[in-house]
């Protein structure tokens, strides 16, 4: 019988389908007890404090209903505060909960790639997030990948699980130190939503200059189930390459992608997402926003795979170049194997136009400053999905994340 560890052990050294390889052994394994526990997230250093605020981590804890950061390797902290809802580290879960196993490498394939492999034949690490059936829960749970020593490979396995009609709503930041230049994150991401769940995740990236980042993302939804991604990479960072999945298997499901990328000194960012649309009256809406400057490249995907009737889909990719010496390259892809769906595309690459920038200096503007409310503007997506409140939490945090830009 083939193990998982077989099948990550061949594909240990295989390349990804699309974006740029890079050689995992620039970078050293680090164990998982390197950290020890702290007592509360206010234990930590105030430089670490403020990057872990930057990228949405309440520190306090305030409007959180649980709270889980790794640090390398090392689960250093983890605080569940309502009933319906848990989180703890992926080995605890396994160990815990027998029926755990049965969700490892189902949304995501082991062999995919490299990175996937690296990730199984690693150190066991990342979250587990399961909500119980019908749980309703506002406050966000938060969870932070964090990197504190320079040349770290840092490895995680998540696993979130939204039992049946429950709905929660997911803020984590990956980040590092701010001494931390040169490392890698490989971050293996698996979202089961079970009949009428509804997630919604809120990412924000906030990387070292000189750090690869290989995030790997599959979704697998259930009848009646909504899930929302907001995605947001503000700062530079070497090479990122991401293209997370969403399979719409149920009837009536819905999937919102929604992303932000800003492209800065040199980075080279190659960033979508697909839905596969199964399900009856499975619907999806793919939206990117993305800036860049000072030599920076960014490659923005897009696929719809319409693979039943009744299906609708939109894809939308919006770049703007701020300097010549940048590139945007925008891929988007439809796929219809059936007559009676809707899928759609709009991709647009261009520069700030000189009259809106002459109609805001006249209104006493300075020129930096107009340019900097068109690329806002420009960048203001809509919050769907969400309660008024949590609504205004996410786009503060979005705004927190966009001041460098």
């Amino acid at each position: 019988m083939t193990t998982l560890k077989d099948k990550a052990q061949k594909a240990i050294n295989k390349k990804a389908a699309i974006g740029e390889d890079i050689d995992l052994n620039e970078y050293k394994s680090v164990e998982t007890d390197l950290y020890t526990e702290i007592d509360t997230l206010e234990d930590l250093k105030k430089s670490d404090k403020e990057t872990l605020t930057s990228v949405g981590i309440e520190t306090e804890e305030k409007g959180r209903s649980a709270s889980f950061l790794q640090m390398d390797q090392s689960e250093i902290f983890i605080n569940n505060m309502y009933p319906g809802v848990e989180i703890m580290g992926t080995a605890q879960a396994i160990e815990k909960y027998d029926w755990v196993k049965d969700y490892l490498w189902k949304a995501v394939q082991v062999d995919t790639d490299k990175y996937t492999a690296t990730t199984e034949m690693g150190p066991r690490s990342g979250y587990f997030i399961r909500s119980q059936p019908n749980t309703k829960l506002d406050l966000p749970i938060q969870a932070c990948m964090y990197i504190g020593d320079d040349e770290v490979r840092q490895t995680a396995h998540n696993i979130v699980i939204a039992e049946e009609n429950s709905e929660i709503n997911v803020i984590t930041g990956c980040s590092t130190a701010k001494h931390v230049d040169n490392a890698a994150h490989i971050g293996v991401s698996e979202f089961y939503l079970k009949k009428g769940a509804k997630i919604t995740f809120t990412m924000v990236h906030n990387w070292g200059k000189e750090v690869d980042v290989r995030p790997r993302t599959g979704v697998i939804m259930e009848d009646d189930s909504t899930y929302i991604s907001n995605y947001i990479l503000s700062n530079p960072v070497r090479n990122i390459q991401a293209y997370p999945t969403a399979y719409a298997n149920g009837n009536n499901t819905k999937v919102f992608f929604q992303s932000i990328l800003a492209g800065k000194e040199d980075s080279k960012i190659d960033q979508g997402s697909r839905t596969v649309l199964k399900g009856n009256n499975s619907q999806a809406e793919m939206i990117t926003r993305a800036i860049s400057e000072d030599n920076s490249t960014i490659i923005t995907r897009g696929d719809l795979h319409g693979m039943n009737h009744d299906v609708k889909g939109h894809l939308e990719c919006m770049g703007l170049i701020l300097s010549d010496d940048s590139k945007i390259y925008s891929i988007p892809e439809l796929r219809g194997e059936c007559t009676d769906m809707e899928l759609s595309h709009e991709a647009a690459v261009g520069k700030i136009a000189e009259n809106e920038i002459q109609y805001l200096m006249s209104r006493g503007l300075t020129e930096d400053e107009a340019a900097s409310m068109i690329v806002r503007g420009f960048l203001d997506i809509d919050i769907k999905g969400l309660p008024e409140e949590l609504a205004k939490e996410t786009k503060k945090i979005m705004e927190l994340s966009m001041d460098g830009m």
